[in-house]
């Protein structure tokens, strides 16, 4: 899918060529400012070719975790980023790569999947008059969307720790209801960790940005206020992180617990049957002089004193509070 966005007095105009571009004579006639390639395919990137001279790599938007190979500057002006963008969904959470190039003043980005950032930017700017100026506006507000959408994401993982807290701090958790919250808990771990690797990588774009001296002086201090907001969202995953390493040891501690519990009835059991045992081994014995065989009275005897040696240990253990 290509989508084409132009300029129209100040504002980001979204209806021409919000749709997928039908031939490479409708891209001709646009002069956009961003051109916005979801999962391009070979045709596509032969009309960008042809009408921008512009050559997309068919491994741009692999993993390369080196800054020399993601941000970059060509000898003809070409500003290469490639950057992480966070997918928070009902399936599943992950980082999705973005390749952005700065050709002639036209943004182009590349990804394989479309983006709720990218959504969050063209509901934007149709709604605010002269949000966008040129195509380093966009990747700048790209940007300052993404630090956004990460805090949304992060106030959901508040309240969903909020909603784990409450379970797992009430009196009594079972192994069942044990093992669901530490399931729910290391989900919201592994989102909380992307959204730290996801801010972590925008502070490096826009610090490259900031570096690369392609912006004017409005952007230049957007680009500080979008590394502000970026650190004031690393205290609060530093924050969710120590949450959730104690909501994950006090879940385990319960988990114990309830083992403890087993393991103690077990004890208590082995060491009340421990006298029982010893009678009977004692009157199991072979030696033909042992006063209670010739009795009457041997066996019931033998009988009521291992009862009793049984009795009189769980009566103390009892008493000890030991049984609960």
């Amino acid at each position: 899918m290509l989508n084409v966005f132009t300029l129209d007095n100040g504002r980001l105009k979204g209806g021409l060529f919000q749709d997928e571009t039908e031939s490479a004579a409708d891209l001709a006639m646009a002069r956009p400012v961003w051109v916005d390639l979801e999962n391009p395919s070979s045709e596509e990137k032969a009309w960008i070719r042809e009408r921008f001279g512009l050559i997309i790599p068919e491994d741009i938007v692999d993993d390369d975790l080196e800054e020399s190979a993601r941000f970059y500057e060509e000898d003809n002006g070409e500003l290469h980023i490639r950057s992480d963008f966070l997918i928070e969904d009902d399936e599943s959470a992950r980082n999705v790569r973005v390749a952005f190039i700065l050709h002639q003043n036209v943004l182009f980005s590349v990804h394989n999947e479309d983006l709720p950032v990218f959504r969050l930017l063209r509901l934007r700017a149709r709604r605010i008059p002269a949000l966008i100026e040129d195509a380093k506006d966009v990747l700048l507000k790209l940007y300052d969307a993404d630090a956004e959408y990460s805090a949304d994401v992060l106030e959901n993982i508040y309240d969903k720790l909020e909603r784990i807290s409450a379970r797992v701090l009430k009196s009594d958790v079972n192994d069942a209801e044990a093992g669901e919250v530490l399931a729910a808990i290391a989900r919201e771990e592994d989102l909380n960790g992307r959204i730290r690797r996801n801010v972590m990588d925008t502070r490096r774009a826009v610090s490259f940005m900031m570096r690369s001296r392609m912006l004017n002086a409005e952007q230049f201090e957007e680009s500080r206020q979008i590394l502000r907001d970026i650190d004031s969202l690393d205290s609060h995953t530093a924050f969710l992180f120590d949450k959730i390493n104690f909501l994950m040891d006090a879940t385990v501690g319960f988990i114990n617990i309830n083992q403890n519990k087993i393991i103690k009835i077990f004890s208590v059991a082995s060491v009340a049957l421990l006298p029982p045992t010893l009678i009977a081994s004692i009157y199991g014995m072979n030696f033909k002089h042992m006063p209670e065989l010739d009795a009457e009275w041997g066996y019931p005897f033998a009988i009521a004193l291992m009862v009793a040696s049984v009795a009189a240990p769980f009566i103390y253990f009892r008493r000890k509070g030991w049984l609960r």
